[in-house]
This record gives C-alpha cells, sequence and structure tokens, in this order.
C-alpha cells in the first residue's frame, strides 16, 4: 500500500511552492554592485554554512573560469582555521539566509582591517545585511524550516554578483535569470505526480545519496542535506568521481543514487556512473532534461542557471521519503532554524 500523498502538505510544502514567486520578487529586486574593481584583489573568498555553503560552488567555478583565484571555505573553519586569508587584498562574499547564525557574527567580528565584504542574504535587518560593505538582498520571505526557497533565491543573487564581477552582460544575466521561475512553476505544478511516482521508485531504499559535476555539486550538496533534515534518512552529497571512491563499495538494492547529468562536456561520465551503479546491485537515475522517471526530468533552462531547478529533484525525493517514513516533511526536531551555537 503506497502513502497517503496528503500527509505532505503543511508549511514545508507551502515554501516549495512559493519557490517561482521567491525567484521572480528575488529578481525584481536585483541590482548593480558598487564598483568594486575586482581586479585589485589577490583571491576572492566564498564562504557560508549549510545549503549556503554548498550553493556557492557554481560561483567559483565562474570566478576560477574568469581568471580569479576563489577560495570556498565553511564560515567556521575560515574564522578558527583559515584566518590568514582574510585582509585588505581579500574580497570576502558571504551567505547566510538569517544574516545572524553564530559563525557569520563570529567572521564579522573576526575579518581583519580593510576586508572588503559581499553579504547575500534574506534578511534586511541582520547583522550581515548592514555591516556588509554591499548587500544583495533575497526575497524568499519567511521560511519554515529546512533551507529550499531561500536556497534558489541565494543561487540566483549568487549568479547575478558573478556576472557583475566578471563584467557579463547584465542585460543577458537578467533575460536569463526571467526563465528560472516560470521553469520552476512548471515543474511545480505537478509536485503531486512527482511525490507518487518517487513513492515507487524510492521504495526499499534506505541510504540515498546525490552525486554530480562542476556547478551540480550545489544540488548535490543541497539534497543531501535537505533529505537528512526533511525526512531524518541517511543521504549524502558528493562528486560523482568521489563516489567511485568508497560508496560505491555499499551498492546494493537499498542503495538510491540520483546523478546530476550537469554540464556537456561531463554528462557522458555521469550518464556511464548510472549505468555502472545498476550493473553493480545499486539502483540510480539521471537528473537532465531528457530523464525519466518525470520527477527527474529538469526544465529546459540556460545553462548558467541550471543549478536553480536542479534542486527541484531532490525536494520532490524529500516530500515522498518523509510522506514514507510517516514523518511531517521538514519538521525540526532537534535544531532550529537559526543556528545559534558554533
Amino acid at each position: 500500500m503506497l502513502p497517503d500523498i496528503s500527509t505532505v502538505k503543511g508549511p514545508y510544502l507551502d515554501d516549495l511552492l512559493f519557490q517561482p514567486r521567491a525567484l521572480s520578487d528575488t529578481l525584481a529586486n536585483l541590482k548593480s554592485l558598487p564598483d568594486l574593481h575586482p581586479s585589485k584583489y589577490s583571491r576572492i573568498v566564498l564562504t557560508g554554512m549549510g545549503g549556503s555553503f554548498h550553493a556557492l560552488h557554481p560561483l567559483h567555478l565562474q570566478l576560477i573560469g574568469h581568471g580569479f583565484t576563489s577560495l570556498m571555505a565553511e564560515t567556521s573553519e575560515l574564522v578558527y582555521s583559515m584566518p590568514g586569508l582574510l585582509d585588505s587584498r581579500s574580497l570576502l562574499i558571504v551567505v547566510s539566509q538569517s544574516g545572524r547564525s553564530a559563525e557569520t557574527l563570529r567572521l564579522l567580528d573576526a575579518r581583519g582591517r580593510g576586508v572588503t565584504t559581499i553579504g547575500i542574504t534574506n534578511t534586511a535587518d541582520s547583522p550581515l545585511a548592514s555591516r556588509a560593505d554591499a548587500t544583495v538582498l533575497t526575497h524568499a520571505g519567511p521560511e519554515y524550516s529546512v533551507s529550499s526557497k531561500t536556497v534558489l533565491a541565494a543561487l540566483m543573487a549568487l549568479t547575478w554578483v558573478g556576472d557583475c564581477l566578471c563584467g557579463k552582460d547584465l542585460a543577458q544575466t537578467r533575460s536569463e535569470l526571467e526563465q528560472t521561475a516560470p521553469a520552476a512553476a512548471l515543474y511545480l505544478r505537478r509536485w503531486d505526480h512527482h511525490v507518487a511516482i518517487l513513492f515507487s521508485v524510492l521504495q526499499g531504499a534506505r541510504h540515498f545519496f546525490f552525486a554530480g559535476r562542476g556547478a551540480s555539486l550545489a544540488a548535490a550538496g543541497v539534497g543531501g542535506l535537505i533529505v537528512k533534515e526533511a525526512t531524518h534518512a541517511h543521504s549524502e552529497g558528493m562528486s560523482s568521481a568521489a563516489f567511485r571512491h568508497g560508496p560505491f563499495e555499499m551498492l546494493s538494492p537499498e542503495v538510491f543514487v540520483l546523478v546530476f547529468g550537469g554540464d556537456p562536456a561531463t554528462a557522458a561520465l555521469n550518464e556511464a556512473l548510472v549505468e555502472d551503479i545498476r550493473n553493480a546491485g545499486g539502483r540510480a537515475c539521471l537528473a537532465a532534461t531528457d530523464s525519466d522517471p518525470e520527477p527527474f526530468r529538469l526544465p529546459e533552462v540556460p545553462s548558467p542557471v541550471r543549478p536553480i531547478v536542479e534542486m527541484l529533484p531532490c525536494q520532490m525525493m524529500s516530500l515522498a521519503l518523509a510522506a514514507m517514513a510517516g514523518r511531517e516533511p521538514g519538521k525540526f526536531e532537534r535544531i532550529t532554524k537559526v543556528t545559534t551555537t558554533e
């Protein structure tokens, strides 16, 4: 007997269905950054925690491709283990939905003199928003628990920041970003159909992995995180290559792997991973524009904004797995929305 799909209804699902509006509102409020002259910096340091950290992967790769020295570090590690990265020649980009988590506050106090800071946050009156040299606000609205719509909005903001720093035509950027809200709305319109299909696809699986390469590492990392948070199931996100270095040994019918097709340059490698997992006795599906089953079929959007829509199948999996476990999806029992202890 399949789970009752009505059990997933609640504030977490409401947040997911609000995502097209969150993207539209964020885009409507994006403005050009002050001229920070990025070429004057010896390094650009990207930092965040949880989903905010994983969302930095596409920007990190874009900056490296444009010739910048870009470094990613979790905020707590940056404060306690890598403070030497921050000096007057550093451009610091901080992502924090609340703008007031314990790690963010510590970083704002600990950063060296003259460290230019760009803050990306969903909270206009937060310490990050008020203390950064430049702030990009997302407009996702209040969020119930698991970071979902705030991650999509942050990815949009980070795309904008990257194109500003790299001198891209912002009219083209806006045109690309404008396609994300309709694409997400089209996908989410069939959320109940997606979840119903996933009841069968995921039946009997106990361990879940999300794997990708390049910019798809954002979805892989966030996917592993939200399934843990929203469903209490064991899940991990990693690169497709890393999955072969250890986790491949775990393969059995109880292991399900969602692999993101990603950039055409490495798509064949990701497709091969799916086949190899299946041949080894595991279960795997590819998330791409031509995939089956339908929940893993991504909407068609320009390549630079693909990481935004890659999040959607992960969210549908979290709904299905919570219902299958008899849990309210996204309900926190041991943590809070804003982390106040490092």
